[in-house]
């Protein structure tokens, strides 16, 4: 059976380097950052890794092993059923398949996140971009760039936590409202531990980029890196979390196709 000639021009692309593919995803290990909530909260598992055998007497040909890990820990997606709001609707393994390839639209926030940890995107901000770059993709994800990936070392230096509690980056109550009912889009990615600000947890509602975005059928990508690699427009992002049945999320690998000149 011929191929058809759009996938023989994609596999063309990235062999000659016309389409790069940039790996969105933090790697995954015991040292990755992960959510840390109040106490009294369940908390989320720290990625481990139990060794079954390595070309040793448990298996002389063969090394593999088990791991242990949080839904919620490192690059995850979030399905709408992680989220009260979202509680009838689908779970990870039930996300359609064609949804997890999607366009994007890359908003670039570093410079005011550097200078203010607590800074807040407003519906504003979104629209002065629209103006320059066009519309919201029909059916495609809002990556917010915040330079946050470069902190992604460290516990403590990416979760920014005080007595007050965490200080990152991420859209005001009324921009998550907006953009999960009014926009196109078919979710948010974010470079930090969540979809939503650091002091979300103060907000009305609550976290609302959960709340609203998985509330309405959208689904929500964290712990993002390269984002600095895309452009504003143009790049498709291809996610693949691991589709495990009732499941909140998973951890994902996320890629991205950018075509390059």
């Amino acid at each position: 059976m011929t191929q058809p000639s759009v996938l023989a021009a994609l596999v063309s692309g990235m062999r000659s380097g016309a389409i790069e593919v940039v790996d969105l995803t933090s790697p995954l290990s015991s040292s990755t950052p992960v959510i840390q909530l109040p106490p009294g909260f369940g908390q989320t598992q720290v990625f481990e890794l139990e060794e079954i055998s390595r070309y040793d007497d448990r298996g002389p040909a063969w090394y593999w092993n088990n791991f242990r890990s949080g839904e919620h820990t490192g690059t995850h997606f979030d399905a709408p059923v992680h989220w009260v709001t979202g509680k009838d609707l689908d779970d990870v393994a039930s996300v359609p398949a064609r949804r997890l390839i999607a366009p994007a639209a890359v908003l670039d926030f570093t410079a005011q996140a550097a200078k203010d940890p607590d800074f807040l995107v407003e519906v504003d901000h979104i629209k002065a971009w629209e103006t320059d770059n066009g519309p919201l993709p029909d059916g495609g994800w809002l990556l917010l760039r915040t330079g946050w990936d470069a902190r992604g070392h460290s516990q403590e230096t990416f979760l920014n936590s005080d007595e007050n509690g965490p200080h990152t980056p991420g859209l005001s109550s009324d921009c998550a409202r907006w953009v999960a009912d009014e926009t196109p889009v078919i979710g948010l990615g974010v470079e930090t531990v969540g979809t939503d600000a650091g002091r979300a947890h103060s907000f009305d509602p609550a976290f609302p980029c959960h709340s609203y975005f998985l509330g309405n059928d959208k689904y929500g990508l964290t712990q993002l890196r390269n984002l600095a690699a895309l452009p504003p427009t143009g790049a498709v992002v291809i996610a693949g979390p691991l589709p495990i049945v009732a499941g909140s999320g998973a951890p994902a690998r996320v890629l991205a196709l950018v075509e390059r000149a």
